[in-house]
């Protein structure tokens, strides 16, 4: 099974992986334990990993946990639009055991690096409406930056896709969100520390 596959893999890099067989069982164990990065297949049943991870998202104790794909399923324009901001990365199996453990310190390091901000932030009293705006973007600019060369790349790769005006116009459309995202970030960043320099923070 790929679970334990990815059981196995973890095990060998040194982390501390523990695995669930469904959705349901995923949920159950968030209840108990609130881990550092969730990997999550798509392909999940009877929950899907879509679904799993939207309720993951729609709890306050586990929202912030940053949640990464691990599948064998190609991407859609209509999965970015709809979870692109839900999640750090997406993973395409298959996949080496170097790639894998760079994408996860990648998302740790990411994460230390937003709470650093966030802190800031916050110490310098900043608006907490604007500070979870900010905590979102940090977290979704990269990830729909890295969605949208994934898509393309399987667009290269994948002949079963077909390549239609619709499909073009939406990486087009997800292209200018990303840019007007990245814009806002850079906006509250300078903000941010426009009040950091002025509390002396």
């Amino acid at each position: 099974m790929v679970v334990d596959v990815l059981m196995a893999m973890l095990d060998r890099g040194g982390y501390h992986p523990v695995s669930a067989g469904s959705g349901e069982e995923c949920l159950r164990l968030l209840k108990e334990t609130k881990p550092d990065l969730i990997l999550l297949d798509v392909k999940m049943r009877p929950l899907s990993g879509w679904e799993t991870l939207r309720r993951i998202k729609d709890e306050p104790e586990t929202r912030h946990i940053p949640v990464a794909m691990h599948t064998g399923k190609h991407l859609t324009p209509a999965e970015i639009q709809q979870y692109g901001g839900l999640i750090e990365d997406y993973i395409l199996l298959p996949t080496t055991h170097r790639e894998l453990f760079d994408v996860i310190e990648y998302i740790l390091n990411k994460k230390v690096q937003i709470e650093q901000e966030v802190e800031i932030a916050r110490r310098a009293g900043a608006d907490v409406k604007l500070i979870e705006e900010f905590r979102y973007l940090s977290g979704s600019v990269d990830t729909f930056r890295r969605l949208i060369r994934l898509l393309e790349l399987s667009l290269r790769t994948d002949v079963s896709i077909r390549i239609g005006e619709h499909l073009m116009n939406a990486i087009k459309s997800m292209t200018t969100s990303e840019k007007c995202m990245e814009r806002r970030l850079e906006e509250l960043k300078r903000q941010f520390h426009g009040m950091g320099r002025r509390e002396g923070v």
